[in-house]
């Protein structure tokens, strides 16, 4: 067991050769082909739907891990599967942007095309088997199956062509948000409430600024591979503007919700982020540098790094600010407050 490149591959997408690949468990193979550095932003979905279900006094502890351990690896098959479409549609080849910030594991000649789709298989039954427990547990409730349609559909089809037609960046919101938040707690709560699907844009608008991020730091090679994207379609500048707009709009969300009593002033935690915020916002002012800043990480990506890190400072101070907001609403002493 690797434990090193477990830890190195829960923090960044490892770059190796097929000598260092050939030594590897297979657990840290997975972890690579995953692309597991990214799979907190699902936990913190499946996260913000538990704090929720519980905050309404609907929180059970194992369909809650089944949710997460679902959604986990129905998150990392969608990334296994994205790698294995990009190549055989050819994208991933002379030096695409997947094959320079991290191990692509087919086009590196890593694994088969066998063996990727074993990976996907044996991840995406995990996901299917968790969401079948949960209809399990929720008496076969067909709303839970039609997420679970729904979750299945865009593992399949977030490559193609959802992200070839301008809808990629639509899918991450509404998967993120309505379908991972809002769904998951759905599962738990069993009721739909349009209050918990508001509150969650304010997170999901903040993983949409990472694709979207991600895309404009490739946007010249999807033109030139005739994808297209969001900012291929809307532009380079009007994309770093929207990347803004989504990074300001969660904090006026979060503060009409508090206006609004459903959430207590206790989520204006969520202004502590603001800090990261402001560090990370004169980047999306200028266009990307021709070449590489002196210490810049993960180049030739650049973007997409700023905004992963203005999430994930948000995304923590919300879950904070949401764990604060159900300590304060079970209190005996402030119930009738809140109300």
């Amino acid at each position: 067991m690797n434990f090193a490149m477990w830890k190195k591959a829960l923090q960044v997408i490892p770059d190796v050769s097929k000598e260092e690949w050939d030594g590897l468990d297979v657990i840290s193979k997975w972890l690579i082909s995953t692309r597991a550095a990214v799979l907190v932003m699902t936990f913190i979905s499946a996260a913000l739907a538990g704090l929720f279900a519980w905050r309404d006094g609907s929180f059970d502890l194992l369909p809650w891990l089944a949710l997460v351990f679902g959604l986990i690896m129905a998150h990392a098959s969608n990334n296994i599967f994205n790698d294995y479409t990009d190549f055989v549609r050819g994208v991933d080849k002379d030096n695409y942007y997947r094959n320079i910030y991290g191990a692509q594991p087919i086009a590196k000649g890593l694994m088969t095309k066998r063996q990727h789709l074993t990976y996907f298989a044996v991840t995406g039954l995990l996901a299917f088997v968790a969401g079948l427990y949960l209809i399990f547990v929720n008496s076969n409730d067909p709303v839970i199956w039609v997420l679970l349609g729904l979750g299945a559909f865009f593992v399949l089809f977030y490559t193609w062509p959802l992200k070839y037609i301008a809808l990629g960046e639509v899918a991450v919101l509404l998967v993120w948000g309505p379908l991972m938040i809002g769904g998951g707690y759905y599962v738990l709560a069993h009721q739909w409430n349009w209050n918990v699907v508001l509150a969650c844009l304010p997170y999901a608008l903040g993983v949409t600024t990472v694709i979207f991020g991600k895309h404009i730091d490739k946007l010249d090679k999807d033109r030139e591979k005739k994808i297209n994207t969001l900012p291929v379609v809307i532009g380079e500048k009007a994309s770093r503007f929207t990347v803004l707009a989504m990074m300001i709009i969660p904090y006026f969300l979060t503060m009409y919700l508090i206006a609004i009593k459903f959430f207590t002033p206790i989520m204006a935690v969520v202004f502590l982020a603001a800090p990261t915020f402001l560090r990370m916002y004169p980047v999306f002012l200028k266009p990307k540098p021709e070449t590489k800043p002196e210490g810049q990480p993960g180049w030739p990506l650049y973007f997409v790094g700023y905004a992963f890190y203005n999430n994930r400072g948000f995304g923590m101070y919300f879950m904070v600010g949401l764990l604060l907001d159900i300590v304060l609403r079970i209190l005996p002493f402030t119930q009738n407050f809140w109300r």
